[in-house]
């Protein structure tokens, strides 16, 4: 018997951002594993035109769901979903769902975030650090809570080269920051962000950071562990491999490469893709909830869940097999033939920006302009570029990630919990998971047909057959225009095509004379 799964039979759990990509799963898992649970409470944030309970059948009738639906048929009966706002005081919550919180709740999995890079300081800090805080606060009411179970990011403490599994202090109070966003306007808090992030790239990984001073400074007598994982990929087993469901992470750089609009990227050599499965980080997550419960640490445990120090894999590694999966299974409608060239500096990424990205974008909306459709390429280009300079500072980088309590907690689990519960990236072979990484883009965020492949598969001949065509005619207007009016530049042509010719009959005399 599973020691985790028995754990989390008869407990009643709240899960926030349980309608986001880690939430869902974690849903998953918890209903397919321990079906005899009593109830998974869901904050939801209200939508227009939809109820709760609709809001609730939307997600859960999706593959995703359907092996936990065969294990635990009342699947329904178990999720309560509350109504809820992160932005407002108490979260929004109403008054007899806080009591119905406060009095049976077991279990708190906070996952509840913005991992937007762009997002203003003010709105970032609401919803990672103030939202936080409401929710230790009212755990701090909660009559039977066993645990408390934050999420940050391993990013939290990017500036730093090697992150030890501890809270690191920010240079800025939590608590004064807050204190003065609420009444300072939007044009100061903009103004001052740079000084306030300091060396960490955008307002996600200072916030994060911010959050884990909160939990700390703010954790009183609850029972807290926090885990940290790297870039969230696809699954790699459960319930089934390659599920994804958002343009998170990579899933955009991978889309755009599959579809031919990504040409060129910048990455340093040896610049390490630190994504982990997220069912491995929702194992990682079920089995931490069991120790801390049981356990009852002293002081508050950082679990990292990172890829890269136990199974590392190469950004421009995980770029070929990206592209040699969409040879064998391409995207449909694609704008090129996926290919891709990688660049190591500043002004190789500009010009190959320029030429592989910008000029094709014009090119193609001149001619939408001439058959009478509205432009767009070029629109979409710049976003992509713009989305890309983002992620420049973690695609050209690798850290350090201690793992000591991770390991730790991997040795303590029994064998049956260890295999149903696995979250040992060493087990992770990374050529495997990539294609079925973009496997299931195609199929569950594309929901493109594997049956349309064939088709897929012609489309790019056809643009193979048009870039031909178009460095055929590009080479003609050099050789007219530059070529043709120099002396010295014929008799270099013709050098190299007569030397051509000499080792073609002599490879072809070679052939004649061996048979």
């Amino acid at each position: 018997m599973s020691v985790i799964a028995a754990f989390y039979g008869g407990k009643s759990i709240l899960i926030t951002g349980a309608t986001g990509f880690m939430g869902k799963v974690l849903m998953e898992k918890l209903l397919r594993t321990s079906p005899d649970l009593k109830v998974i409470y869901i904050l939801v944030r209200p939508k227009a035109g939809q109820s709760l309970q609709q809001r609730v059948s939307q997600m859960m009738n999706c593959k995703l769901f359907e092996k936990a639906k065969e294990i635990c048929p009342n699947i329904f009966e178990k999720i309560r979903p509350i109504y809820s706002d992160l932005t407002k005081p108490d979260l929004g919550i109403s008054k007899e769902d806080l009591e119905e919180l406060l009095t049976h709740t077991n279990i708190i999995f906070h996952c509840a975030a913005t991992v937007r890079f762009d997002d203003p300081l003010r709105h970032a800090l609401q919803l990672n650090v103030i939202a936080t805080q409401q929710l230790l606060f009212m755990a701090s009411q909660m009559l039977k809570l066993e645990v408390f179970i934050h999420f940050s990011t391993a990013y939290s403490n990017c500036n730093l080269k090697h992150i030890d599994e501890v809270i690191y202090p920010c240079s800025v109070e939590p608590k004064k920051l807050i204190d003065s966003v609420e009444w300072l306007d939007d044009s100061i808090i903009e103004e001052i962000t740079p000084k306030l992030i300091e060396n960490r790239p955008n307002t996600y990984t200072y916030t994060k950071a911010l959050g884990e001073m909160v939990v700390y400074q703010e954790r009183g007598n609850l029972n807290i562990a926090i885990i940290r994982p790297s870039i969230v990929g696809a699954s790699w087993q459960e319930p089934f491999p390659g599920w994804v469901d958002n343009l998170n992470g990579p899933n955009g750089l991978i889309i755009a490469a599959g579809k031919g609009f990504l040409h060129s990227l910048k990455a340093t050599p040896k610049a390490v893709a630190d994504v982990v499965p997220v069912d491995l980080v929702i194992n990682l997550t079920l089995a931490v909830g069991w120790h801390t419960a049981v356990h009852r640490p002293k002081s508050i445990l950082i679990y990292h869940c990172t890829s890269g120090s136990l199974n590392p894999c190469l950004w421009t590694d995980l770029g070929f097999q990206v592209l040699a999966t969409f040879e064998k299974a391409p995207l449909e409608k694609a704008f090129r033939r996926p290919n891709a060239d990688f660049t190591t500096n500043n002004f190789s990424t500009y010009l190959w920006n320029t030429i592989s990205h910008m000029a094709p974008a014009v090119m193609y909306d001149f001619y939408l302009r001439l058959t009478g459709r509205k432009p767009r390429m070029a629109k979409l280009m710049n976003r992509m570029l713009k989305t890309i300079s983002m992620l420049d500072y973690f695609i050209n980088r690798s850290w350090e990630w201690s793992s000591r309590n991770t390991e730790m907690l991997m040795s303590q689990l029994s064998n049956e919990d260890q295999k149903l519960f696995d979250f040992d990236v060493r087990h992770l072979n990374w050529l495997e998971y990539t294609e079925n990484y973009c496997l299931g883009i195609k199929k569950y965020l594309l929901k493109e047909d594997m049956a349309g492949i064939p088709a897929a598969k012609r489309h790019l001949r056809m643009l193979r057959n048009i870039h031909y065509l178009f460095n055929t005619v590009l080479f003609l207007i050099i050789w007219r225009f530059f070529i043709a009016r120099s002396q010295m530049a014929r008799n270099v042509w013709y050098f190299v095509v007569s030397l051509c010719y000499k080792f073609l009959s002599y490879f072809r005399a070679s052939s004649t004379f061996r048979h």
